[in-house]
Parts: C-alpha cells; sequence; structure tokens
C-alpha cells in the first residue's frame, strides 16, 4: 500500500483543494459569486477554453504547444459565416467544413515538427501567421454574422439547466479521455513523450503519434471557434484571441507536464475551471483586467517550477 504523504495528497488532490479555496474565498468577497446565473456564465464561458485545453493537452503530452489554437478558432468561425447560410441542415456542412480546416492544419503543424525537426513555437507561430493573412484577405477585414440560428443554441442555450456547449465539453473529455488513457494510441503519446529513445526502440511511430496530437489539438479548436462564435454571436478576425496563451496556462496548471509525458486531461480541465473561476472574480471584484495576464504569469512560473523540482526529484 503506498504511503500516504503530503507531498503525494497535494499532488493527488492539490487542484480540486486550490479550486474549492478559491471558490469560498471570492464567495465570501463577492457573495453575487454563487449567483447561479454567475454560475452558470463561468461553466458557459469555461467550456470553449476546456475544449482548447483538451487539444493542447495532446501537443503538450508529446513536447510540443500549439500556438495556433485561437487562430484555427477564428478562421473556422470566418468559414461558418462564408457559407452565409441561415439554415439549421447547413450546421452539419459547417462542422464538417470546419473539421476538415483542423485536420489540414493539424497535419501541417505535425509535419513541421515531426518531419522537418521544426520547433513547436515556430511552427504554429508561422501557420498562425497564415491563417491570419487568410482571413483577413477574404474578409477584407469585415465582420460577419449570418450564422444558423442553430449556432446560438450551442454557444448559449441551456439543456436541463447545464449550458449546451458544456455538454459539448463532457461528451469531448469522455472520447478523448478514453483515447488518452485507455488506448494504445494514449499509451503511445506518453511514451512518446516521457521517453522518445525507449518509444524509438520498441518500434513506436513516433512522427505519426506526434502528427496525430497535433490533427487532434487543431480539431478541436475548430469545433470550439465553432462554439464560441454561437456564445458571442458574431464572428470577427480575432475570435478566440488569447486562447493560445490561456489553454497553455490552464493545462500546465492542471499538471500536463511542460517537458512532457505526465499529466491527464481531467487535471488539466480542473486548471481551466480555476483559470476562469480567477478571471471572474477580477470582474466581480473590480479589479483592471490587467490582473488576469498577472495572473496568468504567476500561474505559468508557480507551475514550472513545481513540475520541474517534481521531475527532477523523479530522476533523483
Amino acid at each position: 500500500m503506498p504511503r500516504m504523504s503530503v507531498g503525494n495528497l497535494l499532488r493527488d488532490y492539490g487542484l480540486l483543494a486550490f479550486l474549492l479555496l478559491n471558490v469560498i474565498v471570492i464567495s465570501i468577497l463577492s457573495p453575487a459569486f454563487l449567483k447561479p446565473e454567475n454560475l452558470l456564465n463561468i461553466l458557459t464561458q469555461a467550456a470553449p477554453l476546456g475544449m482548447v485545453v483538451l487539444g493542447q493537452a495532446f501537443c503538450l503530452l508529446v513536447r510540443g504547444l500549439d500556438l495556433s489554437v485561437a487562430s484555427v478558432m477564428a478562421t473556422s468561425a470566418v468559414l461558418a459565416t462564408s457559407f452565409a447560410a441561415t439554415d439549421n441542415a447547413m450546421m452539419p456542412v459547417i462542422f464538417a467544413a470546419a473539421i476538415a480546416l483542423g485536420i489540414a492544419v493539424g497535419t501541417v503543424n505535425g509535419f513541421l515538427v515531426a518531419k522537418r525537426g521544426v520547433s513547436p513555437f515556430l511552427a504554429t507561430l508561422a501557420t498562425t501567421i497564415v491563417l491570419q493573412g487568410i482571413r483577413f484577405l477574404y474578409t477584407e477585414g469585415s465582420s460577419g454574422s449570418t450564422l444558423p440560428e442553430g449556432f446560438a443554441v450551442i454557444g448559449q442555450g441551456r439543456f436541463l439547466g447545464l449550458p449546451v456547449n458544456l455538454l459539448i465539453l463532457v461528451a469531448l473529455t469522455l472520447v478523448l479521455g478514453y483515447v488518452l488513457h485507455f488506448s494504445r494510441f494514449g499509451r503511445q503519446v506518453y511514451l512518446v513523450g516521457g521517453n522518445p529513445r525507449g518509444a524509438m526502440l520498441v518500434g513506436i511511430r513516433s512522427n505519426a503519434v506526434i502528427i496525430s496530437c497535433y490533427v487532434i489539438c487543431a480539431v478541436v479548436a475548430a469545433i470550439a471557434g465553432l462554439c464560441l462564435v454561437g456564445y458571442v454571436g458574431q464572428v470577427d478576425q480575432w475570435t478566440g484571441k488569447g486562447y493560445e496563451l490561456d489553454s497553455i496556462v490552464a493545462a500546465v496548471m492542471g499538471g500536463i507536464a511542460i517537458n512532457g509525458g505526465r499529466g491527464n486531461v481531467f487535471g488539466a480541465l480542473l486548471g481551466v475551471f480555476i483559470l476562469v473561476v480567477m478571471f471572474n472574480a477580477v470582474i466581480l471584484l473590480g479589479l483592471p483586467v490587467q490582473v488576469q495576464m498577472i495572473l496568468k504569469g504567476i500561474i505559468v512560473i508557480a507551475a514550472s517550477a513545481l513540475y520541474i523540482t517534481d521531475g527532477n526529484r523523479r530522476v533523483a
């Protein structure tokens, strides 16, 4: 039976305890926090970011990252309006087109990283710039709002009292959580990220695994973009702006190791809710919005130090 130490308890339950502590403190400082409508707003706002974090986790687990997720979201949203459709029957076509976009972008990112040896930072930054250029060339900088009414239901609607986009997040979590934690592919992801040389020696096609992770990330980001545009109700060139950093911050805070091979999607989602609760508190307490940026930086520094220290202990 494993020895239950304070370190083990903090590693296993520290995130949940930290989230609960945040909720308690914020509730005391601002009673409006616990109002049902505010809690539902938090869940609605957390869902698109949670989707992006699920995909970002796959990239981080194989020692990568994807800075193009926000640009994929915006391009997916622009793609949705390009059909100029108001009929809900077009929604499957729009989702299929967005998923195809995600597959194309993820394949390019993965190819550059795995096959050409480009750093994940540069590869996905280049993709971001290309997608931005395509969007501005196509739209000439204008915004659009011609979408089927069903998108408003996805982004703002409720089913059995819960936000529809949260239910989509739950479905994606169950699917991707199963893939990552109970499938052969998931075991390969952890081995490629945690021990690249060992993965090569046992015959794992590491390049294929890495490319697949980038494809998953981009596809989920494209779906998140459609959910977000349904919430916002209008498409502009910067839909999803900031999600590239927020998704990395939430994933790292949720226990996804920056150097790959450790973490899980459920912890990453806890990181999402901690982040969104903190952002909500900044607004409720009337603090400057810039405080959010300070919080992100502190979280990255603290999480990086924690997991690097933990990794060094394991090696020792």
